[in-house]
């Protein structure tokens, strides 16, 4: 779980490094390259099949095509962020999600909140409120990445195929429209969002190998987190998943020297003191739950 958050805190500085290359052909790189990846894990355990037994389902696959849009929109809110220097947004957005997802829990699966979990919630609104105030406009990219990934979330929970096999059959579902953009890109003239030269995969051995590297560097760490998810509480995934926003946050400020105002050093706090108080109701939950079925087991026991 550590692993998948540290390449997940660093990714900023590895798509930095494709800056120079337009973020709809990045994406598509990534949707390609992500499907090769997931292909070969699958290929070696013998499980390709399952993609197919998963698509032929028509509830499956309005699922599969509805979480790979949340998933590919929020890929492109962080390739743009990183690209137009707007880092510190995108980490701002990753600590706000597990927040969404209370709320997302809230109203899609009826799950009631604690009186903390509420302080939590109105903290993180209160946050935002500051640096829409402060700097002018809302911190649109920050809430639609939590937005998409606790969307993402909501899919993925009623989701019965594993998590290798669904991701797989996400970017399998985007991979038409990532080879329609690549072949615009370099034989149709297409431009995209931001007016950059595109067409590079093949002209520089670097900057292909890169894009080639955004698949392992996409389908890695996801491989890594559901087999950690499976393995240790969910208090435990929640607490280390901080990590990754804060090595984003780490570098936005202080590698790619983005600007952090008296705003964001107001608001940042209040969504640190909104994760504490959550992660430790979370906490205490897990611990009342763990002690609850250590009794029902002893009971049983001395039952029988």
């Amino acid at each position: 779980m550590v692993g998948a958050c540290i390449i997940w805190g660093l990714s900023p500085l590895f798509y930095k490094s494709l800056a120079h290359v337009p973020p709809l052909e990045v994406l598509s790189h990534r949707t390609i390259w992500s499907l090769v990846f997931f292909g070969c894990v699958l290929l070696a355990q013998r499980r390709l099949a399952e993609i197919c037994v998963l698509l032929k389902n028509p509830n499956a696959l309005l699922m599969v095509a509805f979480s790979a849009v949340m998933i590919s929109t929020n890929w492109f809110l962080f390739i743009l962020s990183i690209q137009i220097e707007r880092a510190v947004e995108t980490s701002l957005g990753y600590y706000i999600f597990p927040l969404v997802a209370v709320l997302l829990g809230m109203l899609v699966f009826k799950e009631k909140l604690t009186r903390w979990n509420w302080v939590s919630v109105l903290l993180a609104t209160l946050a935002v409120a500051v640096l829409t105030f402060g700097v002018g406009t809302a911190p649109w990219i920050s809430l639609a990445i939590a937005a998409t990934f606790g969307l993402y979330g909501v899919v993925k929970k009623q989701t019965v195929a594993g998590p290798v096999v669904s991701v797989t059959a996400e970017v399998l579902v985007l991979a038409p429209l990532a080879l329609f953009w690549l072949l615009g890109v370099h034989y149709l003239g297409f431009v995209g969002l931001i007016d950059r030269p595109g067409g590079v995969f093949g002209q520089d051995a670097k900057v292909s190998f890169l894009l080639m590297l955004s698949g392992p560097i996409t389908a890695g760490p996801l491989i890594l987190f559901s087999y950690a998810s499976r393995r240790i509480t969910m208090a435990s995934l929640g607490l280390v998943q901080y990590l990754n926003p804060t090595l984003q946050f780490i570098c936005a400020v202080f590698v790619f020297g983005e600007p952090f105002t008296t705003w964001h050093a107001i608001a940042f706090p209040l969504i640190w003191m909104a994760l504490a108080i959550y992660s430790l109701q979370a906490l205490r939950q897990e611990r009342t739950t763990r002690k609850t079925s250590a009794k029902s087991s002893t009971s049983a026991t001395t039952v029988t």
